[in-house]
């Protein structure tokens, strides 16, 4: 049988295209990205960019890596990881002298609630009763009782007991069982415990101006590594730009990471979030997050003055990939 005089040239091509893919992939440069113990709404923007391929298409082979917030700041300060979306505590270590930097936004509104038990009528009704909230020093501990001692008057110990979980499918499971009379939870998390019955009491984001999810880096790394910080950095531009425009593919994330099989459960979801990301990192709300974590509750000295907030913040990378991408930086 005559090999058609087309064949070897087909065939060459097909050799070629796996050996440019098999470089392709060869020249992928691999980061480490933070993520919490179970879903986080906050950290959507980042979902969206590994699922659907943002970070791939800028040439970065990124793992996930999951743990509590205290682990992952402590993990990127030792270089361990390279990028961690975790502001509460990283602004608390940038406050002690830890060498790393916000460097791009995600979530510009606090997700965190206060969910209870349906009996709870209001805040003072909790007097007494146990709460779940994530470890001392995380967001989901210092934001809440921050909340509840300025506004409320109520103290850790003195007027609700606390009990902490590293994982918000834990306080779920606790305020379902009635092991727990409220819980901690963000958007997502609070929207699966409505479904079961439960209420949302508070929205901490009423009382306390927030930044969430927002990445930070070493600075070394920045210096070391730029190019591949504005790449990390174009691909969460992109997520977030995806997030406002693909309603279905964000939600098919949404339920993915949160393990949301209720299609109304996620919609809902979605339709709290959705406009809520911006890679921007505004000046008012970074010197709000650091004045949150100047307090005496947090063991800040009492009439200590906080530090210019901008020393904690590396804008350069970001206002450089926006430009790029045609677009004017925030001032």
């Amino acid at each position: 049988m005559r090999m058609s005089p087309q064949a070897p040239i087909s065939a060459l091509a097909f050799v070629l295209l796996v050996f440019a893919v098999s470089i392709a992939d060869a020249q992928s440069i691999k980061i480490r990205v933070g993520r919490t113990t179970g879903g986080s709404g906050f950290h959507i923007p980042s979902y969206v960019a590994i699922d659907k391929g943002f970070f791939k298409n800028e040439g970065l082979d990124a793992d996930f890596i999951a743990a509590t917030a205290g682990v992952l700041v402590r993990a990127t300060i030792a270089r361990e990881i390279e990028f961690t979306p975790i502001p509460g505590g990283g602004s608390e270590a940038m406050l002690q002298g830890a060498p790393i930097v916000f460097i791009v936004g995600e979530s510009l509104i606090s997700q965190w609630t206060l969910t209870t038990t349906p009996d709870i009528k209001r805040v003072e009704d909790l007097k007494g009763r146990t709460l779940g909230l994530g470890r001392p020093g995380s967001a989901d501990y210092s934001e809440l009782v921050i909340v509840l001692g300025k506004n409320f008057k109520m103290e850790p110990g003195k007027d609700y007991k606390v009990i902490s979980f590293t994982g918000e499918p834990d306080r779920v499971a606790a305020l379902i069982q009635g092991s727990i009379q409220g819980g901690v939870l963000s958007f997502p998390h609070a929207a699966r415990a409505e479904k079961e019955g439960m209420k949302i009491l508070v929205r901490t984001g009423d009382y306390l101006p927030r930044l969430g999810g927002t990445f930070l880096t070493h600075k070394d790394y920045i210096k070391e590594k730029r190019e591949v910080v504005k790449r990390f950095i174009r691909a969460m531009v992109k997520a977030e730009d995806y997030i406002k425009a693909n309603k279905q593919g964000t939600v098919d994330v949404i339920a993915k990471y949160f393990e949301i099989k209720d299609p109304k459960v996620n919609e809902s979801i979605y339709k709290q979030v959705f406009d809520k990301y911006s890679p921007e990192m505004p000046a008012n709300l970074i010197r709000d997050l650091f004045e949150s974590r100047t307090t005496p509750e947090l063991g800040w000295p009492k009439g200590k003055p906080l530090p210019d907030p901008e020393q904690f913040v590396d804008r350069g990378p970001l206002n450089e990939v926006l430009k790029e991408m045609g677009r004017t930086p925030a001032k």
